[in-house]
């Protein structure tokens, strides 16, 4: 299987960013880091090794990019606003920087599946709903979609902008992203075991605001053994892997 460990530099970010590259070919696949982690995390917890048939065989190639998320959604005690603004500059580095490098490598002009698990997830999520006409559509396990969850109830615009519940409850009906969103594969899962209380609390929030809004987008629920964890992600992403490829 073909590795490749790059580095680049992001204008919108002020540093050198890295992205780790598996397969030569097939759907472009964003992938997202769970919480404060880099670029090897799927690679270190074994879901590379959970795809391989899919990254050996041509069906995908995957991008995983790093987080600054030490600097955003995890900095508690951080100033507020740079928090924030830290956010908004990690979006317009993946839309603005990211995914054109991503098509530039793969020389593919097929849009990218945006995937994650826990705070990945919610990356995942961001970005496919914030720009449908870039992505093909999300697998997101496990992931919150309140940005609130992370600020203790503060809000500004940029963590407006980054709050799936909140930016999609007003979104207008006639906004062209609903048509959008139901021509791309939208797919959120969360276990009901431990440590998903609020995956569990949010999802079932942008159940209903899907609904509402005529949205055709797949949230599953799976059961109350299904921990918060890699073991479950690994059987989640090869569920849903298949049907979000059939769908790309």
């Amino acid at each position: 299987m073909k590795r490749d460990y790059v580095t680049h530099y992001s204008g919108w970010l002020n540093r050198d960013m890295h992205i780790l590259v598996h397969g030569d070919r097939g759907l472009p696949v964003l992938v997202f880091p769970t919480q404060d982690s880099m670029c090897t995390n799927f690679e270190d917890f074994g879901m590379i090794d959970t795809l391989w048939d899919y990254i050996e065989s041509g069906q995908i190639q995957l991008f995983t990019v790093d987080t600054v998320d030490k600097e955003s959604w995890s900095d508690d005690w951080g100033n507020a606003e740079h928090r924030s603004q830290m956010q908004e500059n990690y979006y317009h580095y993946i839309v603005d920087e990211a995914v054109p490098f991503l098509h530039a490598y793969s020389q593919s002009d097929r849009l990218p599946l945006a995937v994650g698990c826990s705070l990945g997830a919610t990356h995942a999520s961001i970005v496919a709903l914030r720009r449908p006409d870039l992505f093909a559509g999300c697998i997101a396990m496990s992931g919150i979609y309140d940005a609130t969850y992370f600020t203790g109830g503060w809000m500004d615009g940029r963590w407006y902008d980054n709050s799936p519940v909140h930016f999609l409850q007003n979104m207008p009906l006639d906004h062209p992203y609903i048509h959008e969103y139901s021509q791309r594969s939208l797919i959120f899962c969360v276990g009901q075991g431990a440590w998903e209380d609020e995956g569990i609390r949010t999802l079932r929030e942008m159940e209903r605001i899907f609904r509402e809004k005529g949205i055709e987008a797949w949230t599953d629920f799976w059961g109350y053994d299904v921990n918060h964890d890699w073991d479950w992600w690994q059987k989640q992403i090869r569920y849903f892997l298949p049907i979000a490829l059939q769908n790309s």
